[in-house]
C-alpha cells in the first residue's frame, strides 16, 4: 500500500444525519477490496444511510451522452462545489486530488440503502448486440483506475450544502474520530439524477428496439402507442430540469398529460399481462405444445420481430418513464418535507415503486414460463417425418423461444449502487446511471 506510483484517490464517508459509528482513519490508505468491506460495515452499524464518495482523475474519454448535463448553479454542482471547497481546507490530500478541477466522483451507496430506492429500478442494463453483457460504470473495483489506487479516508471535512429547497442543512458531525460528513442534499441529488439518468437510459433502449420493430411488423396501431409514450419524454425532461434547480413543477409543462398517457400504457401492460398468463395456465403441464398454439396467443413469438416482442419493449418503455416520474415526485415530496430529505425521497420511492416491480416481476415470469415450453410437431400431419422446411422453422422456433429467458432477473441480489458524476472547471457536472456496481 506504500506504492508511490499508484494514483491516491480521497475517500469520504458521508451520512444523511448526525450520527456516530465507528469512523474510518483519516490518512490510512487501503485497497479497493477493504473499502468495500468497511462500506458494509459501516452501512450494518448506522441506523441512518451512509455513503462513501472518492474522488478519480478525469478519464480522457467519457460518452457523456450518457448522463445528465447540469449546470454550475444547479443545486448538486453547488453541493458539490462546496464539499470541495471545505474539504480541501482541510486535506492536503483531497486539495492536491481536486487541484485540476476536472475530475470523476464515484458516490457509492451500500446495498441495504440501494434495497429502499425499489428492486427492479437499479437492475443491469444489456447492452445492444452484447448477449450476456451489461454497461459497468466508468470506474469499478477492478478498473484501470482502481487497480492503480489507494484509496486514502479522508475525516473532519466540513459542511456540504446550504438550507434550501432540499430541507435540511448539511455538517460534520463533531464526534472526534467517528466523525462523518453530514450531507443529506449531496446525497438525495446525487442518488436522483443518478436514478433518473438510469430510468432514462432503459427508455433510450426500448425506443431502439421498438423502431426496429415496427419496421418490421409495419402496425400503425403500435406505433402510434409508441409515439404517444416517446412524445412524453419532453415534458419529463422539462419537469427533472426544474425540479433538480428547486423550482415547482406547475400545469403548464405538461406532466399531467405526459403521466395520463404513461398510466394508459401501463393499462394495456396489465391486460396484456393477464391474457398472457391466463394463455400459458391454460396449457397442460409436462405435455408439448404446438407452435400454431403458442402464436395464437403470443403472436410472433417465433419471429425476431413480432406483436409479442413488441409489446414487451412497449411494456418496457412505459415503465421506464414512469420510474421517472416516481422520482421526480419523490424528490418534490423529499424537497417539501421538513427532516431528512433522504429519508422522506427513499421512502416514497420505495412505496411508488413497488407496483412496478411487480409488474415487472409478473413480465419475467411469463418469459420463463415460454423459455422452458417444449414445442410439439404439427398434428395431423400424414407423413411419419417432417420435411427440411418444416424441421428447421421448428428449430429455429424453438431456439428464439428459450431465448427468451436469456437475461431475465429474478430475485436478484440486491448490491452496492455506483453513481459517478464528471466535473469540469467551471463547476458544471455530468451525472451518469446509477448502476449496480
Amino acid at each position: 500500500m506504500a506504492d508511490d506510483r499508484r494514483t491516491t484517490v480521497p475517500v469520504w464517508t458521508l451520512a444523511t444525519a448526525d450520527i456516530r459509528v465507528p469512523g474510518l482513519t483519516p490518512g490510512e490508505s487501503m485497497t479497493a477490496e477493504r473499502l468495500a468491506e468497511l462500506r458494509g460495515v459501516l452501512a450494518a452499524l448506522a441506523d441512518e444511510p451512509i455513503v462513501t464518495l472518492e474522488v478519480h482523475p478525469l478519464p480522457a474519454k467519457i460518452d457523456r451522452g450518457r448522463g445528465i448535463p447540469l449546470d454550475a448553479t444547479s443545486p448538486l454542482a453547488q453541493h458539490l462545489s462546496q464539499f470541495i471547497t471545505q474539504s480541501t481546507r482541510s486535506s492536503l490530500t483531497a486539495a492536491r486530488a481536486t487541484a485540476s478541477g476536472e475530475n470523476l466522483y464515484r458516490m457509492v451507496v451500500p446495498a441495504k440503502v440501494a434495497a429502499q430506492l425499489g428492486q427492479g429500478i437499479l437492475r443491469p442494463m444489456v447492452p445492444k448486440g452484447a448477449v450476456g453483457g451489461i454497461f459497468g460504470e466508468i470506474v469499478d473495483s477492478t478498473g484501470k483506475i482502481a487497480s492503480k489506487a489507494r484509496f486514502v479516508p479522508v475525516g473532519g471535512a466540513a459542511a456540504a450544502g446550504t438550507v434550501g429547497g432540499a430541507g435540511a442543512t448539511a455538517g460534520a458531525a463533531a464526534v472526534g474520530g467517528t466523525a462523518l460528513t453530514v450531507a443529506a442534499p449531496l446525497v438525495l441529488m446525487a442518488v436522483a439524477v443518478g436514478v433518473s439518468a438510469h430510468a432514462d437510459r432503459r427508455r433510450q433502449q426500448a425506443v431502439e428496439h421498438i423502431t426496429e420493430l415496427l419496421e418490421q411488423l409495419q402496425e400503425d396501431k403500435l406505433d402510434d402507442e409508441r409515439s404517444a409514450l416517446d412524445g412524453c419524454r419532453g415534458a419529463i425532461d422539462k419537469a427533472t430540469a426544474i425540479l433538480l434547480d428547486q423550482g415547482k413543477l406547475g400545469i403548464s409543462l405538461g406532466l399531467d398529460s405526459a403521466v395520463h398517457a404513461i398510466d394508459t400504457a401501463l393499462s394495456k401492460t396489465d391486460g396484456r399481462l393477464g391474457r398472457w398468463q391466463a394463455a400459458l395456465d391454460g396449457l397442460s403441464d409436462g405435455q408439448a405444445v404446438e407452435l400454431s398454439t403458442l402464436t395464437k396467443a403470443f403472436p410472433g413469438v417465433d419471429d425476431q420481430g413480432g406483436t409479442f416482442r413488441t409489446h414487451l419493449e412497449l411494456a418496457s418503455l412505459a415503465i421506464a418513464l414512469k420510474r421517472r416520474v416516481v422520482v421526480l415526485q419523490a424528490v418534490e415530496h423529499a424537497q417539501s418535507n421538513d427532516g431528512n430529505p433522504f429519508q422522506n425521497f427513499t421512502r416514497e420511492l420505495k412505496r411508488d415503486h413497488q407496483r412496478l416491480d411487480e409488474l415487472e416481476s409478473s413480465i419475467a415470469g411469463v418469459l420463463m414460463r415460454l423459455s422452458v415450453l417444449e414445442l410439439a410437431r404439427p398434428s395431423g400431419l400424414r407423413a411419419p417425418v417432417f420435411t427440411t422446411g418444416e424441421v428447421d422453422r421448428l428449430m429455429s422456433a424453438a431456439h428464439r423461444i428459450h431465448q427468451l429467458g436469456h437475461g431475465v432477473a429474478v430475485n436478484e441480489r440486491t448490491t452496492d449502487v455506483a453513481i459517478e458524476m464528471a466535473r469540469d472547471r467551471d463547476g458544471s457536472v455530468v451525472v451518469f446511471p446509477a448502476l449496480p456496481t
